[in-house]
């Protein structure tokens, strides 16, 4: 939870006034690389939805992360519906393998109701573009698919695109506030 870039998405959102709670999963808390069964990990997201609701009980919920923390997200709310949140998102939906493309670790996604967010770079080595197009467009909750152009799974980009990762990680966070508003019922956009 602190890595630079989940630091990053912290502070951006914190500047367009979005609050967020940041948490580990109990193999990151022991440096094991090795990731936890999906059961653990599905009560972890659990335990930190019931967390953030405890601590800010009035403010509209949101859940989701970055690669495996969304997908373990997705996972937990397709079981069962994490009380009050509003709208899963992902920062880069982990597709497949790299050099393995598949839609298997979408499967469950057609289970969840709510709208969701894909924030996908389209150079994502664990998302082939035309497939997860394809997944987004199967799904029958409202999705929202927001590309960054030039963007790897950590959405860093080439100094050739002329692009900057601060300015790919803007575009994405005014993305997920403007999606929030939209959610919510307030449509005025955080961009100017």
């Amino acid at each position: 939870m602190s890595h630079p870039f989940m630091e990053a998405v912290a502070d951006g959102l914190y500047a367009r006034r979005i609050a967020t709670l940041r948490y580990q999963f109990p193999y990151m808390e022991q440096h094991s690389r090795r990731p936890d069964p999906a059961p653990v990990c599905h009560r972890t997201v659990s335990s930190a939805v019931s967390t953030a609701h405890e601590l800010m009980p009035k403010l509209p919920l949101f859940a989701g992360g970055k690669s495996f923390g969304g997908r373990m997200t997705s996972q937990t709310q397709a079981e069962s519906p994490l009380p009050g949140v509003h709208g899963l998102c992902f920062f880069g939906f982990p597709l497949h393998p790299p050099k393995k493309p598949s839609v298997t670790r979408a499967d469950h996604l057609s289970k969840v109701a709510i709208p969701m967010l894909f924030l996908q770079g389209t150079r994502d080595a664990l998302a082939d573009l035309p497939l997860i197009r394809s997944v987004v467009k199967n799904l029958r909750a409202p999705v929202t698919l927001a590309l960054a152009e030039h963007a790897d799974h950590s959405f860093h980009v080439p100094a050739r695109s002329g692009r900057t990762d601060g300015q790919t990680l803007d575009e994405l966070l005014t993305a997920f506030a403007d999606w929030t508003h939209a959610v919510l019922g307030d449509h005025r956009p955080t961009s100017v």
